[in-house]
């Protein structure tokens, strides 16, 4: 499991509480982010947007804007997934990072924290992707893993949401080898509504191989 200590981005500048929201501006220019955050003697305060600042003179200083600041941050042991959570629940294109005495560490932005996500995921791991959909009181993880494993496969990845408007479960399951059209058939099988599958097909390796078959014999 990621920490943000592990990931932590560090170089990005924090706002005085007395500094001017032009100079604010001017470095979210500079380091093409939305927010910065905001510190007063060391001690970190919260975020401060680039549209709260827009609207204030520039030779104001920060401190005008206290009810904007955007109280949110993680500590430098939280799982990252913490400060996936803030950005998605406060929409900021970054979080910061604080230690025990609530000083700034860094940063995690919205975009290297989609990259650790994708990690996290497996997306670059080899193998098929399959969602299921089905009633919450339907799921259970060990027929999952059962029928997968039945056919010479086994589940890296596994996660699960529930559709807000129709209070069904998708389930999606990162499979450890490519072909999953025997895996799709077996869900289908035992009445599992397969949503989406990516993969390999065995038929299109067969077609592959006949393929290679017919220009060896071309070549001959």
């Amino acid at each position: 499991m990621l920490f943000a200590s592990s990931i932590i981005q560090t170089g990005f500048p924090s706002i005085n509480l007395f500094d001017s929201a032009g100079l604010a501006l001017q470095l979210m220019d500079d380091f093409d982010v939305q927010h910065l955050p905001v510190v007063n003697e060391e001690k970190y305060i919260g975020l401060i947007s680039k549209d709260d600042l827009f609207d204030t003179d520039e030779t104001a200083v920060i401190a005008t804007l206290q009810d904007q600041i955007i109280k949110i941050g993680v500590n430098s042991n939280a799982v990252f997934l913490e400060a996936v959570k803030q950005i998605v629940e406060h929409e900021t294109d970054l979080v910061t990072v604080v230690n025990d005495e609530n000083e700034v560490e860094g940063v995690l932005t919205a975009t290297h924290l989609l990259k650790q996500l994708a990690l996290f995921n497996g997306i670059e791991e080899p193998g098929g992707t399959i969602v299921l959909e089905l009633e919450k009181r339907s799921y259970a993880f060990g027929e999952i893993s059962r029928l997968v494993e039945t056919n010479d496969a086994y589940i890296t990845q596994l996660n699960t949401t529930v559709n807000a408007e129709t209070g069904m479960m998708q389930v999606l399951i990162k499979i450890s080898k490519r072909e999953v059209s025997d895996i799709v058939a077996t869900f289908q099988r035992y009445d599992y509504h397969v949503k989406y599958y990516l993969g390999e097909e065995q038929y299109a390796n067969e077609l592959k191989q006949n393929f290679q078959h017919l220009l060896s014999y071309l070549n001959i």
